[in-house]
């Protein structure tokens, strides 16, 4: 893994000197956050050695390097998730690079099911923080001392300090935002409605497929992490929808706006 990342990083830096302090994980129809940043260059996946290739709808696969201010910036236009068939190494593979870039500060977004009854579609929700019922952990196996210790504390997986400013930021934004515990499942299905309580029941307010692995491995490496999720479903009882991928991505857009304006404050302003 290490001599991999290494190898990833060194070609990236042959195409490009850039020094990114934050990295941007976007999730699904989140991706347009990169019209905010001044592009100096784009790197799809398809052409960075050991790099996965995304395969889901909504995911445009690239890397893409520029500036927010004077701030600057790597963001992943799509992520890997382990039910494309990808290893947990593999996932989360985009964040040790990432770290060798030069990221001290990770900011993730994705869709989610809400289980909170304060909660709709739309709500953009600050995470504090989570809970990995993965079936599969991204630290399992041989511990590289390079990376980070072997027995890592998570503690604080989403860094207070950040979601303080976030919160103060949406604020002064006009923009509502929740707090709440994301629950990270294998997917690729949508919850049944027994899923859904049992989510409620373990004590988080929303579920998705994504983001807990990245912030495992972001931890390990004792980067900053701040996470937000879309809304995109409901699973209460009394509110179960039926849910296509394609409507995920639809409110998801529709929260765009707001979450392209709190992500690029947050950068500006930390």
């Amino acid at each position: 893994m290490w001599e991999q990342v290494q190898e990833t990083v060194s070609f990236i830096k042959e195409k490009t000197n850039f020094n990114p302090e934050y990295g941007v994980i976007l999730g699904s129809g989140l991706g347009s956050f990169t019209d905010d940043i001044a592009i100096e260059f784009t790197l799809p996946y398809g052409e960075i050695p050991n790099f996965p290739v995304s395969t889901v709808h909504g995911h445009k696969g690239a890397l893409v390097f520029g500036t927010i201010g004077n701030k600057k910036v790597v963001a992943m236009q799509g992520r890997f998730h382990f039910y494309e068939g990808y290893s947990m190494k593999e996932v989360t593979f985009p964040v040790r690079v990432m770290k060798y870039l030069g990221v001290e500060k990770l900011i993730v977004s994705n869709a989610s099911g809400g289980v909170n009854p304060n909660y709709e579609v739309g709500s953009i929700v600050i995470l504090k923080d989570q809970i990995n019922m993965m079936p599969e952990h991204p630290l399992r196996g041989k511990n590289d001392e390079r990376f980070g210790p072997r027995f890592l504390n998570m503690s604080e997986p989403f860094s207070i300090n950040m979601i303080a400013v976030a919160k103060a930021l949406a604020k002064n934004l006009n923009i509502t935002v929740h707090d709440g515990i994301y629950l990270g499942l294998q997917g690729p299905t949508f919850e049944t409605l027994a899923e859904y309580k049992m989510v409620k029941i373990l004590g988080a307010d929303c579920v998705g497929m994504s983001t807990v692995p990245e912030i495992i491995v972001a931890r390990h490496m004792d980067m900053e992490c701040f996470g937000l999720s879309v809304i995109t479903d409901m699973g209460n009882e009394e509110n179960i929808e039926t849910v296509s991928h394609d409507e995920v991505l639809e409110a998801a857009k529709k929260a765009e706006p707001n979450v392209r304006s709190l992500i690029k404050e947050l950068i500006l302003n930390y």
